[in-house]
């Protein structure tokens, strides 16, 4: 079951990355959504496909997505997220990805993050993670003062968060941002040791999920908590239990 899953995860990710190539770094329109993100017709092709081949292949499955919505639901949903860094892709950079998760009853079990431009592809089921089809796993980094750290944008946190993840950045060896979905997977990895963000939504975050852990890594809530349905935009990835709780026992106590 899970071989055949890991295939078809790689179907929808040649799928995925044939789409997003032939509309990167080419004259495209950019809307503004509701919320005041920005989304492209390659984010809406990538998503009607993948939800084609998806339905077609488990027409009873829950199909969830970034750009036409839907409910997770008990069982197996698919959570979609077409171009994870929409405004990475808009500006020519290559660290874009497309996000699939598969949730059984509510909480996600497989996760693929596939990089089109880099050519790269992570995919995390039951106890394993791979990139390109090999074997892949997290560092031994163990101590926040010699973590690499990588968040996506600093203008992610606000209030409590940002006075707290700002204090936490002090703490690493380096921090780097503008990775979107890249840095998790270069935490899967082993390239970055920890990733820290706020103002997420599940579309975001449920691939993550299975591929950090595959990778033999940590990821939660910033309170510690599993990361489901009910999340509330903030993570943590880390490559150690250890390391893990250093930098979670810094945000609980900085955001009080």
């Amino acid at each position: 079951m899970l071989i055949d899953i890991e295939r078809f995860l790689d179907q929808l990710g040649d799928e995925a990355r044939a789409i997003a190539m032939q509309h990167f770094r080419t004259e495209i329109d950019v809307e503004t959504k509701s919320d005041a993100t920005p989304v492209t017709n390659a984010d809406r092709a990538i998503e009607r496909r993948l939800r084609e081949m998806i339905a077609s292949r488990y027409p009873t499955h829950a199909l969830v997505g970034e750009e036409e919505g839907g409910h997770i639901a008990n069982g197996i949903s698919w959570v979609i997220d077409p171009i994870d860094g929409t405004k990475s892709f808009v500006t020519g950079l290559p660290l874009f990805g497309t996000l699939v998760a598969i949730l059984e009853d509510r909480r996600p079990i497989c996760g693929m993050v596939e990089v089109p431009a880099m050519r790269e592809r992570w995919i995390g089921v039951a106890d394993r993670t791979s990139r390109n089809g090999e074997p892949c796993g997290v560092s031994a980094c163990a101590r926040l003062r010699d973590a690499r750290l990588c968040s996506t944008d600093p203008r992610m946190f606000s209030g409590e968060a940002a006075r707290a993840f700002a204090t936490l950045a002090r703490e690493v060896r380096v921090t780097r941002f503008g990775t979107d979905c890249y840095g998790y997977a270069m935490l899967a990895s082993g390239h970055v040791d920890l990733v820290v963000e706020d103002g997420l939504q599940v579309h975001d975050v449920m691939a993550i999920v299975p591929v950090i852990e595959g990778a033999g890594g940590i990821v939660t809530t910033w309170a510690g908590n599993a990361i489901d349905e009910a999340f509330q935009g903030d993570i943590i990835a880390a490559a150690t239990q250890s390391l893990h709780d250093e930098a979670s026992r810094w945000l609980g106590q900085l955001r009080g």
